[in-house]
């Protein structure tokens, strides 16, 4: 079993800036893809960013050029710095890892965009 616990989010005036830490722990053998999703109220669950053990990245549109994921892959963490937020950014994180073949979610970390 991989434990995943997210920190770092809060209340931020649109154009502020968070930044997301996720860290994993437990049996750890490699986890191969880190990823940050997040869930507004009412919608679906979406991807936002992830990384591969080799750094490969991909961004959800809405997101590109605004945020940057990184991992550290000794110490088994993922991090998601996210700029000129934005209201429509508000929503429950949620950080993923997958070690093949299972998936393992964090419990979530509410971001929240306002003035």
């Amino acid at each position: 079993q991989v434990q995943l616990v997210e920190s770092g989010g809060g209340l931020v005036q649109p154009g502020g800036s968070l930044t997301l830490s996720c860290a994993a722990s437990g049996s750890i053998f490699r986890l191969n893809t880190m990823a940050w999703y997040r869930q507004a109220p009412g919608k679906q669950r979406d991807l936002v960013a992830y990384m591969t053990y080799g750094g490969t990245t991909n961004y959800a549109d809405s997101v590109k050029g605004r945020f940057t994921i990184s991992r550290d892959n000794a110490k088994n963490t993922v991090s998601l710095q996210m700029n000129s937020l934005k209201p429509e950014d508000t929503g429950v994180y949620y950080c993923k890892a997958t070690q093949i073949p299972t998936s393992y979610w964090g419990q979530g970390t509410q971001v929240t965009v306002s003035s």
